[in-house]
């Protein structure tokens, strides 16, 4: 009984010590999260666990130095092995808790919500496929030293390493497919092939990459589907990755209109279009003639929008401005099928007509050149030097 007793009042002391302690290490802590945020984060969010571990540590060590004389009793032996189970869980939680706190320190200092994030995506995303690894490593070894405090197990030991090559042999031929999408994730967040919140076409859907795990992707397409996808596909098919280097991207817009289109026009009114939206950032307004076969002009008009989202509200709102103009203003220029009907000898006067002066050039009348794409402005001649193609090849002697 005195035994008995002796463990108790130890016991509920060492616990009381404890949690003095450790309120007044909080106490200490809380202030210095005013001017530190790793301070604050270990406050909030390592406190718990910090004093269960130190509470339990401090209860084994009162049983064990209350109860040093009854060595033989085997209550004695279980108390000590459950305190020692716990103490092994609390400790990993511990350990856990501080590395996701010191993961979400490092993670505040890189802002998504500001217009050039590429970096801080990319740290995002790597820092939450390590937490993941993190949190299933300190699983699997709290585990492990758990079942190492039984005696029979220990006894194992030497079988379960002799045979640990035919089980691992084993075990990666039945989980190929999900060992190969763990790795396709590890290489995912440190290849920056792609990255969270990243613009991408994959299998014809265009969406945002909304979450990543070492075993699935989930795309969040623009209509608020969401499309899964297994890690590996990202590392085995190819795909597209709108902002990859940057938001900005540009996009088109075609029409197929008669040959009696007056291009020049037509590019100036894209101009006024686009100058007066907030979605236009600026950088690129160009109409082009991409082509005059089968009756038709195909004219296309590329623009430049800061993000994709706006790109496409860009894209619809030129196709809408163009098409009215084109009804309301140049008719005759929208598409039409010719048929001439004459006789053998093609002399009368609507069957022969005298060639007129070609039109003036863009810098003769005086007006801005936006006809092209890979010229005529700093932004254009950028992209010529980046998009140029290989040298002809030097003929052979001969």
């Amino acid at each position: 009984m005195q035994t008995y007793l002796g463990t108790i009042v130890g016991v509920l002391a060492a616990a009381a010590i404890a949690l003095i302690v450790v309120a007044v290490v909080h106490r200490l802590v809380r202030p210095l999260g005013r001017r530190s945020l790793l301070m604050r984060e270990l406050s909030d969010h390592s406190y718990r666990p910090f004093r269960v571990a130190v509470t339990v540590l401090a209860v084994q060590f009162a049983v064990r130095a209350t109860t040093g004389y009854a060595v033989g009793e085997p209550w004695r032996q279980a108390l000590l092995h459950i305190l020692v189970l716990v103490v092994i869980v609390t400790t990993a939680w511990l350990v856990a808790s501080l590395l996701l706190v010191t993961e979400d320190t490092a993670l505040a200092r890189f802002r998504t919500d500001v217009p050039d994030n590429r970096q801080a995506r990319r740290i995002k995303t790597q820092v939450r496929i390590l937490r993941r690894v993190t949190v299933a490593a300190i699983v699997v070894l709290t585990i492990g030293v758990a079942l190492m405090t039984f005696p029979s197990v220990r006894g194992v030991g030497a079988s379960v390493l002799a045979s640990a090559g035919v089980i691992g042999a084993v075990a990666a031929l039945a989980a190929q497919s999900v060992l190969g999408n763990v790795f396709a994730g590890v290489q995912l967040a440190f290849s920056d092939a792609v990255r969270l919140d990243d613009v991408v076409v994959v299998e014809g859907e265009w969406g945002r990459i909304e979450e990543m795990t070492l075993s699935y992707v989930v795309v969040q397409i623009w209509d608020d589907r969401r499309l899964i996808l297994p890690t590996s596909y990202f590392t085995t098919k190819p795909f597209q990755n709108w902002t990859r280097t940057q938001a900005a991207v540009l996009g088109t817009a075609e029409f197929e209109v008669d040959w009696s289109v007056p291009v020049q026009t037509m590019r100036e009114e894209l101009r006024r279009a686009v100058e007066g939206t907030e979605l236009w950032d600026g950088r690129v307004c160009v109409l082009q003639v991409t082509d005059a076969v089968g009756g038709v002009v195909r004219i296309r008009a590329l623009v430049s929008a800061a993000d994709s989202p706006s790109l496409w509200d860009l894209r619809c709102l030129v196709r809408e401005h163009l098409v009215g103009w084109l009804r309301d203003q140049r008719p005759t220029a929208l598409p039409r099928t010719r048929t001439e009907i004459g006789d053998a000898n093609s002399d009368l006067a609507w069957q022969w007509v005298q060639p007129r002066r070609p039109n003036p050039t863009p810098a003769e009348q005086g007006v801005p050149d936006d006809a092209r794409v890979f010229g005529g402005s700093d932004d254009g001649d950028a992209r010529s030097t980046t998009f140029v193609g290989p040298e002809e090849p030097v003929d052979a002697p001969r």
